[in-house]
């Protein structure tokens, strides 16, 4: 039952960053028109830097996609972790709203990265 668990949220965990990816290239869902003044200097300031967006979303997509790949799931955590510490700082500072949310998700990516521990601990052998 636990592996169902883990399976789902591994496959929601990763749709949501091929769909978070998908988005900064194609933007088909729209900002909020309510968002706070603080994100809104957030967005303009990371949009000034024209190359990091792409990038972000590039992360993202390979990230979500390999974790979808059982043999894979171990390197799509670790390029998706700094992603997610970023989403986490910046909710935790200037978006409180959605910081419920990050916790949780940071909790899926640290489960997933738990899981896949004996192979990241081949990395420090």
């Amino acid at each position: 039952m636990i592996r169902k668990i883990f399976t789902v949220l591994t496959v929601i965990f990763a749709l949501m960053f091929i769909n978070g990816g998908l988005n900064k290239f194609f933007n088909y869902i729209p900002v909020p028109p309510d968002l706070p003044v603080e994100m809104v200097k957030v967005n303009t300031a990371l949009m000034e830097i024209v190359w990091l967006m792409p990038l972000i979303a590039v992360v993202e997509l390979v990230g979500g996609v390999l974790l979808l790949i059982p043999k894979f799931r171990a390197l799509g955590a670790i390029i998706i972790f700094p992603i997610m510490v970023g989403i986490l700082h910046i909710h935790a500072t200037v978006a409180l709203s959605g910081l419920p949310l990050a916790i949780i998700l940071s909790l899926v990516l640290l489960w997933i990265m738990w899981e896949d521990r004996a192979k990241y601990l081949q990395l420090i052998k």
